[in-house]
């Protein structure tokens, strides 16, 4: 990783590195349909398509969807503010039914604490990942944050995830869902 005057750059960078935006990201292997999942870790291109496209974040298929809206499983922030997940910004893209039964039981991030969230709609509108800067000459790895697209931040950005602002937002049960899927 090196410093330009525009922000941080890999040494070696190729056309895939960067976004549409320009966004660097981190670098991660593509072995699709081999060995076996990892719940607690987030692969950066599958999570950051899963986002824009507003698709499953395990299987890629359609999110589960009512009248209500899509579905999302969401850290509980209900004690952070009075109006949570209202305007909520995540790096959780929407699920299916049956993966986010799997997904509660398998991931580790979800078995501490999660909530049921219908969406009616999401904007993927900036990136998580580490904010580098320069100090003293060098490059040195900062703190883990989110960066909104236009902000003149993200040129120093290594992104790992993808976040996404979410608007009209209803909390569910999960086992409601599943039992208004069975009848």
């Amino acid at each position: 990783m090196i410093a330009t005057r525009r922000g941080i750059a890999y040494t070696d960078e190729t056309l895939h590195d960067r976004d549409t935006a320009g966004v660097l990201w981190t670098r991660y292997g593509v072995a699709q349909g081999h060995g076996e999942p990892l719940y607690g870790s987030v692969h950066p291109l599958r999570q950051r398509r899963a986002m824009r496209r507003g698709i499953c974040q395990m299987c890629a298929g359609p999110p589960d969807h009512d009248e209500a809206g899509a579905l999302w499983l969401l850290d509980d922030g209900r004690d952070s503010r009075y109006d949570w997940p209202e305007g909520e910004v995540t790096t959780h893209p929407p699920v299916c039914l049956p993966c986010a039964r799997r997904a509660v039981l398998a991931c580790p991030h979800l078995r501490a604490g999660h909530v049921a969230v219908r969406v009616r709609h999401f904007s993927a509108d900036g990136v998580y990942g580490t904010l580098f800067r320069l100090r003293g000459g060098r490059l040195e790895a900062g703190e883990d944050t989110v960066v909104r697209y236009g902000d003149p931040a993200i040129e120093w950005l290594l992104a790992g995830q993808q976040t996404a602002t979410l608007i009209g937002c209803t909390v569910v049960d999960l086992a409601e869902s599943e039992g208004a899927r069975a009848s």
